[in-house]
């Protein structure tokens, strides 16, 4: 008779779910340009401009709602060792994501005409994706806390999974409307529906304080957010060719990746250093930051210089000679995005000590110095490279300080 194999370890189930949790980031970044590149090629640039912007609102909304509250629930059932104060405190949530999305849909509509070209259903697909946001964000909350990281990845790809799905039926039935490829985004967050049991904590308890973490860190991602991708509409306004808007806007979008990566692993990471805080390991926390810091201050300049002589050859390959970025322009949105991934991650250091209102005012303070930065430097592409360095590396410190373990 042959021997009964041994259950997993609790280790390698660790490194198992961490596995399919980064293969699940790097797989639904993916899908989410391949989403975005079926539209535009179906609908074409002028007729997929809504949608575009819904894009956009998507990544705001990620940023504003779900980061939020996946965070926020990871942390809290980590740390009370229990599901029940979440759920004691979901309906004061729900109400808020429910404020926002009205919120939302109302300016949505305001501006229907000149976001939208007049189209009337995406003022309802920009409340409804706000309003789901907030039940991903549960789902992967959830999920994370129960340690089950696999099931993270998955929903990550299930969700741009099913926005390809749904655009190329929409293609191969040969549809034209804005409108159906809009309504392919919110399809994404059926992907909820694979794990009922996350839409709801178990058990019970007093409610757990949310609106100051939930509105640091909204607070704190939404303005991270639009200083990492809101360069070329400030370049715009500001008289930048439009050569060199679609230029820094590839040159972002190259240099990002990482940190988009980022963003779908640090679900773990909220967890473990919560545990540990909780826990009074902050030996351990502490080596961590100083890892972190050491690994920016090192990461750096080897960003410069790779961005520097790599960026324009690799901007156009991937994106065309049209997105021509020089050589120094192109080193300082590598620097700027390689901070904002250890921005990041002190992000989540911050919010595993419940520092969450220090995430906002990091941000809010760094962009005083970025606007000095902005109005010194006299050529439109370079003040704006600038300031965004300037304002990612005063938010680094700020985040620094925020997610630096208490002395013992």
């Amino acid at each position: 008779m042959m021997p009964a194999s041994a259950p997993p370890s609790a280790s390698s189930r660790a490194r198992s779910g961490a596995t399919a949790l980064a293969v699940g980031s790097i797989v639904s970044g993916v899908l989410a340009y391949v989403f975005f590149a079926v539209v535009t090629r179906a609908l074409g640039a002028t007729d997929a401009a809504p949608v575009s912007v819904l894009w956009a609102w998507w990544g705001f909304a990620a940023a504003g709602v779900t980061f939020p509250v996946q965070h926020w629930v990871a942390r809290s059932v980590t740390a009370d060792g229990s599901e029940g104060p979440v759920g004691g405190a979901l309906p004061r949530v729900v109400l808020l994501v429910l404020l926002a999305s009205v919120a939302s849909w109302l300016l949505a509509w305001l501006l229907r005409e000149t976001l939208f070209d007049g189209i009337g259903a995406f003022p309802l697909l920009v409340g409804a994706v706000t309003a789901l946001s907030g039940l991903m964000g549960l789902v992967r909350g959830l999920l994370a806390a129960r340690a089950r990281f696999g099931a993270v990845g998955a929903v990550l790809v299930a969700e741009n999974a099913l926005r390809c799905l749904v655009a190329a039926l929409l293609v191969a039935v040969g549809s034209r409307s804005p409108a159906a490829y809009g309504f392919a985004l919110l399809a994404g967050y059926a992907a909820c529906l694979a794990w009922p049991s996350a839409w709801r904590p178990r058990g019970s308890g007093a409610a757990r304080p949310s609106a100051a973490f939930l509105g640091g860190a909204a607070g704190g991602q939404l303005v991270g957010q639009a200083v990492l991708t809101g360069g070329p509409v400030v370049l715009a306004l500001g008289g930048g060719a439009p050569a060199e808007v679609t230029a820094l806007f590839a040159g972002l979008a190259l240099f990002r990746a990482p940190y988009t990566l980022a963003v779908g692993q640090v679900s773990a990471l909220t967890t473990r250093v919560t545990d540990l805080v909780v826990g009074g390991r902050t030996d351990r926390v502490r080596r961590l930051h100083r890892g972190v810091v050491a690994a920016t201050v090192v990461a750096a300049p080897l960003a410069a210089l790779v961005g520097g002589l790599l960026g324009p050859p690799a901007l156009r390959l991937v994106f065309g000679a049209d997105a021509a970025l020089a050589g120094r322009p192109s080193a300082l949105v590598a620097v700027g995005t390689t901070v904002a991934v250890a921005g990041l991650v002190l992000t989540v250091l911050a919010m595993a000590h419940d520092r969450a209102p220090s995430i906002a005012l990091a941000w809010v303070v760094a962009l005083v110095p970025g606007a000095a930065a902005y109005a010194l430097v006299d050529d439109s592409l370079d003040r704006v490279v600038v300031a965004f360095v300037v304002v990612e590396a005063v938010a680094w410190l700020g985040l620094s300080l925020a997610g630096r373990p208490s002395s013992p």
